[in-house]
């Protein structure tokens, strides 16, 4: 069988066994992508988008983060987009992508569109996600590497099958669902610190509608075009790397910092630190990570907030100057320019080490005494569910204040999608 036919086989059979704790995880994700959209949606990229759909006018199917309702594909760009505007989403290590926020705004707007259940919504979200990263997987680090960028073009095959799912789409229809998202998915990494990131994201979810449209409606394509001679994995860099049953979304990972994942294991290890040393102390900071990460967030004189947000040495110099790493408002144009955060970045060494996991840094302060801290931290590291739950919310209070977190917390508990989007 190819990744096509065993995606259908093992995700979309009408009745597929969803592990309790891959359910419990999506909801979670569910519960922070939401957080993620209605913080975003004031940010410039949201409005620009926004104001195009809404201009655009058509069918009132889905409502959009900050107002406003579009058709279901209008409304998964609008909602993908917002909701990877802060870049704060979830992220699975597996295949190095975003999955939550290529396929929430693609399931929210179809199970609008059709009246479909939360619990419904809930099931075609895991399956989506599920999808997304074993094809991420599949396609391997190769594709990444190259400039790809795994949310959106893996993503844009997971949206689909979700969609598909709640769509009602028999198993041929959604066979062809994918070979016309094979045509359609799309991203570069060369966006990342610019608008064009989270414009990835919103395409993924809205060419995932789109696809199931028009399979649903009768279009068909080459069912295997994901897998086969010419199709995207052959032309996309992708290695076929074998994949396997076993369900990997329940190991995904919640950013608790407002930055590129890529980042996390260093702040987690420098914040560590930070209490032990005073700013003026330090000399020289070395960060060592997997060398995958120097193509993603390794910009060394960022100028802008955007581009902090894919920056070992500003975001380690925001880190031991004590700016919040986890606050929306620390990353800015001002901050780029702050003589204080310019003097500890230029102090910044990165290196690559391919010995370390993805998920893994080590770092090392020398301090002008010649006193030497070292610390390391790796996101793998098991978390208890109740533990990760408590510090979503925190997370979430934060960024939409104790009233909104709460009440959308209720409400993703509950099997009630018009509470949910209301």
């Amino acid at each position: 069988m190819t990744i096509d036919s065993d995606l259908i086989a093992q995700l979309c059979a009408p009745d597929p066994a969803l592990p309790e704790d891959a359910l419990d995880m999506m909801r979670l994700s569910l519960f922070d992508w939401a957080v993620c959209g209605r913080a975003g949606v004031d940010e410039p990229v949201a409005r620009i988008v926004r104001d195009m759909v809404l201009a655009e006018g058509g069918s009132a199917q889905a409502v959009l983060f900050g107002g406003g309702t579009a058709p279901a594909r209008g409304a998964a760009l609008v909602n993908g987009t917002i909701s990877h505007a802060l870049d704060y989403d979830d992220t699975h290590f597996a295949h190095i992508g975003h999955p939550s926020v290529a396929v929430c705004p693609a399931v929210l707007a179809v199970g609008q569109s059709v009246g479909s259940s939360q619990a419904d919504m809930l099931a075609a979200a895991l399956i989506g996600v599920e999808a997304s990263v074993r094809i991420g997987v599949w396609l391997g680090r190769g594709h990444y590497q190259i400039g790809f960028h795994q949310t959106a073009t893996a993503g844009c095959f997971g949206a689909t099958l979700a969609a598909a799912r709640l769509l009602g789409c028999d198993l041929g229809q959604i066979g062809h669902a994918l070979g016309l998202a094979a045509t359609r998915a799309s991203g570069l990494k060369v966006q990342f610190g610019t608008m064009g990131k989270p414009y990835n994201a919103g395409l993924a979810a809205a060419n995932g509608v789109e696809c199931a449209l028009l399979a649903r409606a009768g279009m068909t394509s080459r069912p295997d075009a994901l897998s086969s001679d010419l199709g995207f994995g052959a032309t996309h860099h992708g290695a076929g790397a074998p994949v396997g049953d076993a369900w990997l979304f329940p190991g995904v990972s919640h950013k608790f910092h407002a930055c590129c994942h890529g980042l996390h294991a260093m702040l987690e290890a420098l914040g560590e630190l930070r209490t032990e040393v005073a700013p003026e102390q330090v000399a020289r900071i070395e960060i060592e990570t997997h060398s995958r990460w120097l193509s993603v967030c390794n910009q060394p004189a960022p100028e802008t907030g955007l581009g902090a947000k894919f920056s070992y040495s500003m975001t380690a110099a925001m880190c031991l100057a004590g700016h919040s790493t986890a606050a929306l408002d620390s990353f800015s144009d001002a901050a780029c320019a702050n003589p204080v955060l310019v003097g500890l970045r230029d102090l910044v060494r990165v290196t690559g080490d391919d010995s370390l996991a993805e998920t893994a840094a080590r770092v090392r302060l020398t301090l002008r005494d010649g006193t030497v801290r070292d610390g390391a931290h790796d996101l793998s590291a098991p978390m208890a569910q109740k533990v990760r739950a408590d510090k979503l919310r925190t997370k979430a209070v934060a960024l939409l204040g104790a009233e909104m977190a709460e009440a959308l917390w209720r409400d993703v508990q509950r099997d009630d999608l018009r509470r949910l989007v209301g």
